[in-house]
């Protein structure tokens, strides 16, 4: 047995996360979480963005036999290798800039219990390649040290929105560390493949709210028809500012968004609709006007519940629609253009820009465009 198996003195068990799951997938999904809470072993929670994947992953913990025992968050998407390194393994005192004491990592002071690493699919090669001799041995060696210093019994739970069996293929993840981390696969399917859980998720986000409003049944019904590009967690958003903004006690269809109304009743949508990228409804977001490229998918990523992934993605599809022209997005993302230095500042900055040249037709020219966007293509 693990010495994770027995708690420390005066430890304090983790409380079970609230999971709403009416819907028959997703209590599918709660009672294969806890069989596979009572082992040890490593699991990975596959799923989009917004689906609730770190609310799953502390549900495991805290069924575990860790569960006296930290649970330790860490989100891969959006950190520099050696920021990254540092968050997970620590550093020694003058391993870089900033450095001034030595700092544990998110490994080592997670000993005996748990580490969620969220966006899994995100890490670099060379990220890969030291998780996986975590995974073999548990020998942690803080960046700017010459030795390993010390070992971590830690169970590992790893997230993704990506395909990471493509990834392989592609040679983007190495097939070993998808091995160790796929002991046990939990999916999470997007929430418009599980409307049943809507109305739940409502009034567990009025509970938690305090509010004492209701939803009257033609807006709940309109709930249950939007697609929920950003699942879960677009649906409590959408709840916090329903709420603050109602007149009254009674939510009605007039209350809810314009653009969430004239999406969920503007399109036909079969009752078992086929599994797309949350890409897929960004961009038609966008090219219809539902979504603004800077109060929505700017903040979205900001907030990581868009990875680069995604982002990438969307502008892949804009680039194939315009031919290869970054100038002539801008319209069709409804992006005023004076802003287009800083649209393509912002794709730079976090390296999304998508080589324009495979959207021309034959081999094109350029533009000047290849090296920085210096000029419109």
């Amino acid at each position: 047995m693990s010495s994770a198996a027995i708690p420390p003195p005066g430890a304090t068990r983790a409380i079970p996360p609230d999971v709403v799951a009416r819907a028959p997938q997703m209590q599918w999904v709660l009672s294969a979480a806890k069989r596979v809470a009572t082992s040890h072993i490593k699991v990975l929670i596959t799923g989009e963005s917004g689906v609730g994947k770190d609310v799953v992953a502390r549900y495991i913990h805290a069924h575990s036999p860790r569960a006296h025992a930290p649970f330790v968050a860490l989100n891969c998407a959006g950190l520099s290798d050696t920021l990254l390194e540092s968050e997970l393994f620590g550093h020694v005192r003058g391993s870089f800039t900033g450095a001034h004491r030595d700092k544990p990592g998110k490994l080592e002071v997670a000993n005996r219990g748990t580490v969620f690493l969220d966006e899994i699919g995100e890490m670099s090669p060379r990220m890969q390649a030291l998780m996986l001799r975590f995974l073999e041995n548990g020998e942690i060696q803080p960046v700017g040290s010459e030795s390993i210093v010390s070992r971590a019994d830690v169970r590992v739970i790893a997230a993704t929105n990506r395909d990471l069996p493509k990834m392989v293929q592609d040679g983007q993840f190495r097939e070993d560390l998808l091995y160790r981390i796929k002991v046990a696969h939990l999916h999470i399917p997007p929430l418009r493949e599980r409307p049943h859980d809507i109305v739940g998720l409502v009034e567990h986000a009025l509970g938690r709210s305090g509010n004492a409003c209701t939803f009257t049944p033609e807006a709940l019904d309109v709930l249950q028809r939007y697609p929920w590009p950003g699942n879960v967690r677009e649906l409590q958003n959408v709840i916090e500012q329903v709420i603050s903004l109602a007149c009254g006690d009674t939510v009605n269809v007039d209350d809810l968004p314009a653009s969430l109304v004239h999406s969920a009743l503007g399109r036909v949508m079969p009752s078992r609709e086929r599994r797309r990228q949350i890409a897929d409804d960004l961009y038609e977001a966008l090219v219809s006007g539902q979504y603004d490229f800077w109060n929505h998918v700017q903040t979205l990523f900001l907030n990581r519940d868009l990875t680069r992934h995604d982002l990438r993605e969307v502008t892949r599809r804009g680039l194939r629609a315009t031919g290869g022209s970054y100038r002539a997005l801008l319209p069709l993302f409804h992006i005023d253009g004076s802003e287009y230095k800083r649209f393509l500042n912002f794709l730079a900055a976090h390296d999304c820009r998508i080589d324009f040249r495979e959207f021309r037709p034959g081999n094109g020219a350029d533009g000047g465009q290849s090296q920085g966007f210096t000029r419109s293509a």
